[in-house]
Formats: structure tokens, C-alpha cells, sequence
């Protein structure tokens, strides 16, 4: 860790790769940080639980209090698309099947892209600090090739040379394994925490409306 911290220096070769790898590092943990908090807390909810009520409620015919419990939970996902139809059955004379299907799509197009946005950046980081990293190996590669070949060096001069050379190669090629690693997997439960909660909204909107309409 030291050996990794001592490249940060601006004496050293490599300073450069480090420093934008450290500033990328930072972007992916605020990206994460803010994902994990709007996937997880702010949009997720019991499923099963919420839309156990919400069908009760329905089936009594009791839109308002429904539409109360969407209210109650309005920033998670799948109550605030609820919601959506529960609005559009409670203000309609006649509950139409292809009014309620519009109000829901209209209520899913709001709320996916805010689920889905900026959790791409995490796997975008993971490729480019690999990249930046590789760079930072065959510039030290480089540097530590040219040493030995530089004429009116003496041995021991090109050794070290030569070791800054390869210490700046492995070090960056690290630095953006670090950052890489914990990126692909931070995309990978988030982007999976999305689909959950896409595929729920799918399955229980389409099964409430064929209650409601099937009510009708």
C-alpha cells in the first residue's frame, strides 16, 4: 500500500495515470453510493405485502383508501405506478381496459428511467480504469525499456531505472483493478435490483388490472 501511495507523488512517473485513476475511483463511489440508496431504500418495497393490500382494497371497491396507501409509499416504485391506475379507475365513469393500460404505461415511463439511470457509469468505470490502468503499464514498460538501452548509465542507475519503470507498470495496473473489480460488481447487484423491481411492476400492474376491469 505504501509502494501504491508513493506513485501519487508527482515525482514519480506514473503520477499522472494514478491520480486520474483515483479521481474515477471517487465518481464510482459516489455513483454507487447514490444507486444503492435509490435502488434499494428510496424505490424497493415488500411486493407481495403492498399489493396484498392494494387487492383487498380493490376488491371491496375502496379506491380512495388504495389510492391513500399509494400515497403513503408515493416514492417507491411500484406504488407510485399504482397509483397511476387507481386514479385513472377512480375518476372514470366506466372502467375502460385500454384507459387504465395507457395510465399505467404512462406512470412505468416515469419511474424506469429514474431507476435506471447512471448505473451504467459504474461498468463504463470498470472498463475505463482497466484502460487507464494498461496505459499506466506500457508507459512504465516503456520508461523501464528505455533505461536500459540510454547510453552514459552506469548498471547500477539503469537497475533502478529500470525497477521504477516496472514498480509504475504493476502499480497502475492495480490501481485499475481496484477500481474495476468492486464496479463490475456494484453494476451487477444494482442492474439486477432494477430488474427485480421492473419485473414486479410488470407482473402486479398487469394482475391488478385484470382485477379491476374483471370487477367491472
Amino acid at each position: 500500500m505504501a509502494e501504491i501511495l508513493r506513485n501519487f507523488s508527482t515525482s514519480s512517473t506514473g503520477w499522472f495515470f494514478m491520480w486520474t485513476l483515483m479521481t474515477i475511483g471517487v465518481f464510482m463511489v459516489a455513483i454507487a453510493i447514490e444507486r444503492t440508496y435509490y435502488i434499494w431504500v428510496r424505490s424497493n418495497i415488500n411486493a407481495g405485502k403492498f399489493m396484498t393490500e392494494i387487492r383487498k382494497l380493490v376488491k371491496a371497491g375502496d379506491y380512495k383508501n388504495a389510492i391513500a396507501l399509494c400515497n403513503s409509499a408515493r416514492n417507491k416504485a411500484l406504488p407510485q405506478v399504482i397509483m397511476a391506475g387507481l386514479k385513472r379507475v377512480s375518476s372514470a365513469e366506466q372502467i375502460d381496459f385500454r384507459s387504465i393500460q395507457n395510465s399505467v404505461d404512462e406512470g412505468t415511463l416515469e419511474v424506469i428511467p429514474k431507476l435506471q439511470e447512471r448505473t451504467g457509469f459504474l461498468a463504463m468505470i470498470a472498463n475505463v480504469s482497466t484502460l487507464i490502468g494498461l496505459m499506466g503499464t506500457i508507459y512504465g514498460l516503456i520508461a523501464a525499456f528505455k533505461s536500459v538501452s540510454a547510453p552514459g548509465i552506469d548498471a547500477t542507475e539503469k537497475s533502478r531505472m529500470l525497477a521504477a519503470g516496472i514498480a509504475v507498470a504493476m502499480n497502475t495496473t492495480l490501481a485499475g483493478l481496484i477500481i474495476a473489480v468492486p464496479a463490475i460488481l456494484l453494476y451487477t447487484f444494482i442492474h439486477n435490483k432494477t430488474i427485480q423491481i421492473v419485473d414486479e411492476i410488470d407482473e402486479h400492474t398487469v394482475k391488478l388490472i385484470n382485477l379491476m376491469t374483471g370487477n367491472q
